[in-house]
């Protein structure tokens, strides 16, 4: 739960609460008032944990403290989201040989490194009515692709633009079976 929607103290309107001190042992069915008493004693505050609950639950502790604790675990978290970079290569359905060699090394290139990459063909004009070109050219980049690559979305069309997405697939090791089998037989 956010903190931003947690109510404390005075901003508690309800008769009775369940409390909870900061001891995590529960008191039970108290008045309002009498819990933000306990609470003012030990110089804690009134925090309302589960405002859903009949009657919610309040817990005595330093809001302060519990504030911090909260936007710490959430920039923690944060830190492990990983961004997902997506890089997008552009190009044509009348695209030469050895331009989609090279353009094809720059996509394994963007794997290597963990991106995702939009492969993407534009069409102009005329080409509009071929749009059977563009769908070979992207099937001659998964072919080149292949042991590097995993399909996040097959080619589709996109108004005057074929894309597909690529993502970093799992690279095979080759297995190792050419090596001699040793005998462990002493030789006399």
């Amino acid at each position: 739960m956010a903190s931003k929607d947690l109510r404390i103290n005075e901003q508690i309107r309800v008769r009775e609460v369940r409390l909870i001190d900061d001891d995590g042992e529960q008191h039970g069915l108290i008045a309002t008032t009498q819990a933000m008493e306990l609470a003012k004693e030990r110089g804690l505050d009134l925090v309302e944990i589960a405002p859903q609950a009949k009657p919610p639950v309040c817990k005595l502790l330093d809001y302060g403290k519990f504030k911090f604790e909260q936007d710490k675990k959430d920039r923690e978290s944060r830190k492990k989201q990983k961004q997902v970079k997506l890089k997008e290569v552009r190009m044509q359905p009348k695209i030469e040989e050895h331009d989609l060699q090279f353009k094809t090394n720059h996509i394994r290139g963007f794997l290597e490194d963990g991106l995702k990459v939009k492969v993407t063909i534009r069409f102009r004009g005329r080409e509009m009515a071929h749009t059977e070109l563009g769908r070979v050219v992207l099937d001659k980049i998964i072919d080149m692709l292949e042991e590097a690559a995993v399909i996040d979305r097959p080619p589709q069309m996109e108004g005057r633009f074929m894309s597909m997405i690529v993502s970093p697939g799992t690279k095979k090791a080759p297995k190792k079976t050419d090596e001699p089998a040793t005998e462990d037989t002493p030789q006399e």
